[in-house]
């Protein structure tokens, strides 16, 4: 389905240091870069940066999964503007990278995921984030992880109320060359098919899965909409409420550069889903 939303102005952009509070232009959030969400016995030391309303009660809180096909690079500051703008809407948001393939290979990524799900829960009161009401919001293949997580049950989490996916290559199943998914799985489908079905999104979803929302580009070469076809067929057969805001004429780049409406719209379904007790 489509929607019609009304743009929001935009938080101008912090320039921070590890361990300090940077005050924004706008007074109704601030930035702490660089936090360590890891022990000190995990494999790699892995930061976020958390955006934190300045006041009011404990808020909802949104944690931001970054692209790039699962390895290469931390691209948290291309996740930024998101960041800014969920924190403009009152969310406490915990923006993070994690650890990358081929060097490290699927589950590790789901792990780390985990991991910064506890350290928001185990901070919730000094964060102001209200740990019953958590989300998870990806592009690509952060879109990937965040259905991951949400679908997928921890025993020390409490569960995601929410999943927000654009672009999300939902079902690896469907992948039938190049080396991006061998990498960050650990070996061609033909070797390992039941890892591709077991990290695949599309066949973890189950009636206790929580409400999702997809966003995706209809001429998306690279991650096809049959993924959020399939996905949603799979929530459908489910009875799990999601929506799908489709951006007409889009590849998989430019609807992550020219995302419309898409993210204010994903920001009212989170409102819909995490504030409707409010």
């Amino acid at each position: 389905m489509a929607f019609v939303c009304l743009g929001l102005a935009s938080c101008a952009t912090h320039v921070g240091h590890v361990g300090k509070s940077v005050p924004p232009v706008r007074t109704d959030y601030t930035v702490w870069r660089d936090i360590t969400y890891t022990p000190s016995d995990w494999p790699e030391a892995l930061q976020g940066d958390l955006y934190r309303p300045v006041a009011g009660e404990p808020a909802p809180a949104v944690l931001l999964l970054h692209y790039g096909g699962w390895t290469g690079e931390d691209h948290r500051n291309h996740m930024a503007p998101i960041a800014r703008k969920l924190a403009g809407r009152g969310y406490v948001v915990f923006n993070i990278t994690y650890r990358k393939a081929p060097r490290w290979i699927y589950p590790a990524q789901v792990e780390d995921i985990h991991q910064a799900l506890l350290w928001m829960r185990v901070h919730a009161k000094e964060n102001g984030i209200d740990a019953t009401r958590i989300a998870t919001y990806g592009y690509s293949a952060g879109a990937h992880l965040a259905s991951l997580a949400g679908l997928l049950k921890h025993p020390y989490d409490e569960g995601i109320k929410a999943v927000v996916a654009g672009g999300d290559p939902a079902d690896l199943t469907m992948v039938e060359s190049g080396s991006m998914v061998a990498d960050f799985l650990g070996g061609k489908k033909e070797r390992i098919p039941r890892r591709y079905i077991e990290a695949s999104p599309v066949y973890q979803v189950t009636k206790d899965s929580p409400p999702v929302f997809l966003y995706h580009g209809t001429m998306d070469g690279l991650v096809p909409p049959e993924h959020i076809r399939r996905f949603a067929s799979a929530l459908e057969r489910k009875g799990i409420s999601h929506e799908i805001y489709w951006l007409k004429g889009r590849g998989h780049i430019t609807a992550f550069l020219f995302p419309g409406g898409a993210h204010d719209a994903a920001i009212d379904f989170l409102d819909r889903v995490l504030r409707k007790g409010d």
